[in-house]
């Protein structure tokens, strides 16, 4: 089983947080989806910015964050934005 740390994008910091918001491995930041970690992450009081969404989202592809191209990355903002003043 591979530990968060173990993803692209993913240091010791950001894996902490996301267990402190109760996301304790790669499968279960897979089936949240990169959005719905991230708004975990808001509610456990840990700021997120568009990289830190990015590397969210390139963690559960697979890839670095740098790789997703600018419109799907600015598309995944929106939809976090939108899905945060929901709640």
């Amino acid at each position: 089983m591979k530990r968060l740390m173990d993803l692209p994008n993913l240091g010791p910091v950001v894996s902490e947080q996301l267990r402190r918001a109760g996301i304790d491995s790669p499968e279960t930041l897979l089936a949240l989806g990169s959005v719905e970690a991230a708004l975990r992450l808001v509610e456990s009081g840990v700021s997120v910015c568009s990289s830190k969404l990015s590397a969210l989202e390139g963690a559960i592809r697979g890839v670095r964050w740098h790789a997703i191209p600018a419109d799907e990355r600015a598309a995944l903002r929106e939809r976090f934005e939108a899905e945060k003043a929901l709640r």
